[in-house]
């Protein structure tokens, strides 16, 4: 499948951007973080919800493997218009249902907008300030999974 499909929504540099805020991110929390865009359900994710699908991926990714279970996971459908925030058990033993909310509600106002590289950086801040106080940069921490943004 092509990518090229991503330029629609975010240019080479907003990607530049938002990969340079993941990285920052980690620097400031034990969390690991990663994005994962995709232009619509493959042949046989039709019958899934997109949380499915996004939770499929948390764990096609590794993400659920990390020392202290503290990964989070934004994926994004553009064609269905839809995304989902996935948090491993550690982040979300401590961080309530209604944060998310909150986070996934102020994303789906700047997508309305069709701001998506604003978005998803009010995203990524938003949830750096919540796992930098739940969650903060140990010494000798090491970055546990790539934030390199998965296009696909």
């Amino acid at each position: 499948m092509s990518v090229n499909y991503i330029r629609q929504y975010l240019s080479t540099d907003d990607l530049h951007e938002i990969q340079s805020e993941i990285s920052k991110v980690e620097k400031s929390t034990s969390g690991e973080l990663r994005l994962c865009l995709r232009k619509s359900r493959g042949l046989f994710e039709k019958k899934f919800t997109p949380r499915e699908i996004a939770v499929n991926e948390f764990h096609k990714l590794g993400m659920h493997n990390t020392d202290e279970k503290t990964g989070v996971l934004i994926f994004i459908l553009f064609s269905d218009r839809k995304f989902e925030i996935v948090a491993d058990e550690g982040i979300n033993s401590k961080i309530p249902y209604e944060k998310w909310e909150l986070i996934t509600s102020r994303l789906k106002n700047e997508f309305s907008s069709e701001n998506y590289k604003n978005g998803i950086l009010l995203c990524l801040n938003e949830i750096k300030d919540i796992l930098a106080r739940e969650f903060p940069y140990k010494e000798g921490d090491k970055n546990e999974l790539s934030d390199e943004i998965v296009i696909e």
